[in-house]
């Protein structure tokens, strides 16, 4: 794999850093898009985007850093070279959880709608991402001998972040299609709640890598039921409550 994209100097650019760039210019695009069709306030979509990444990029990198705690407290000062990798992303959801709640309260407008107007570019940003992942030789697969192997940290590997970046593009454009038809506040969360755990579950399966484990399924599987979960109780309750709130006012 090529880790260096270029060097300034004597400093190593990584292709990693760039590609995780790319993705938050790629939303910010796509949140401006959707700011000026639906006529909100501008700079609605930079501030957004903004605050995603740090919330992102906080939460993707506290959660690896915990998850390898030993390797970091021997080498504290690696703790912020996320140009290197080392994002967890499910971390980073957590984080971009917290900005949706916090950005809702502060716009003063309806959760379910905020978090329809963020989801809808993160399959792309995540595609990008996944990208890096495989130029940065992270997140690799086990061994195989199927036609598909390419070689990867000393071994012919199933390339899972490349089947990544695949299939989030396609969520992505199932997302899109969904938020510009919607009928209702939260159909964007849910669909991505019901579609991209299943993904992420079966890839665990072909990931070669070290990864954390309880009860033989790996952390990233477990929270993967959860947030699946979550999407049926959205797909169950969330309609009938919006249907009730929409009658009344």
């Amino acid at each position: 794999m090529h880790q260096i994209a270029f060097k300034l100097g004597s400093r190593p650019i990584y292709w990693y850093g760039i590609m995780v760039a790319t993705a938050f210019l790629l939303s910010m695009i796509h949140w401006t898009v959707l700011e000026r069709r639906e006529n909100r306030p501008k700079g609605f979509a930079s501030d957004m985007a903004m605050w995603v990444m740090i919330g992102g990029i906080l939460g993707a990198r506290i959660v690896y850093i915990l998850g390898n705690l030993p390797y970091f407290i021997d080498a504290p000062l690696k703790m912020i070279r996320i140009d290197e990798g080392g994002l967890v992303f499910y971390g980073g959801l957590m984080g971009c959880v917290a900005v949706v709640i916090i950005m809702a309260k502060r716009q003063k407008e309806p959760l379910w709608s905020m978090a329809d107007f963020t989801v809808a570019p993160l399959a792309m940003g995540h595609a990008i991402g996944r990208v890096g992942c495989f130029l940065n030789g992270c997140c690799y697969g086990i061994e195989t001998k199927c036609p598909l192997g390419i070689e990867m940290q000393g071994a012919v590997r199933q390339p899972v972040q490349l089947y990544s970046v695949f299939l989030n593009i396609l969520l992505y454009l199932f997302l899109w299609r969904i938020y510009s038809h919607k009928k209702r506040d939260g159909a964007v969360l849910m669909a991505y709640c019901l579609c991209y755990p299943p993904i992420r579950f079966l890839l665990e399966f072909l990931r070669g890598d070290p990864r954390l484990r309880f009860l033989h399924l790996t952390s990233a599987q477990i929270m993967s039921i959860f947030i699946f979960l979550c999407g049926i109780a959205l797909w169950k309750f969330l309609p009938e409550k919006l249907f009730r709130k929409q009658q009344t006012s």
